[in-house]
């Protein structure tokens, strides 16, 4: 049987920086590695709203990314 064993978590923060010509929302994203695999959702929003507050634009979403090697 096959196992998924967890090889990285990354943290991705996506920050609104402004409009477009259209009017769109235009997003910067900044991608965080060597995340704890065992950090909980609110750990990781806690993290998110502290370096968010370093930031001149506002937060859009947080989302974190689990890379599983598949054994087996």
């Amino acid at each position: 049987m096959a196992q998924a064993m967890i090889m990285d978590t990354k943290l991705r923060l996506s920050f609104e920086t402004g409009l477009n010509d259209k009017g769109e929302p235009v997003f910067k994203t900044k991608t965080f590695g060597n995340v704890k695999s065992s950090a909980t959702a609110d750990q990781l929003q806690q993290v998110a709203q502290a370096i968010a507050a370093l930031s001149n634009d506002p937060l859009a979403s947080v989302v974190r990314n689990d890379s599983f090697d598949i054994v087996g």
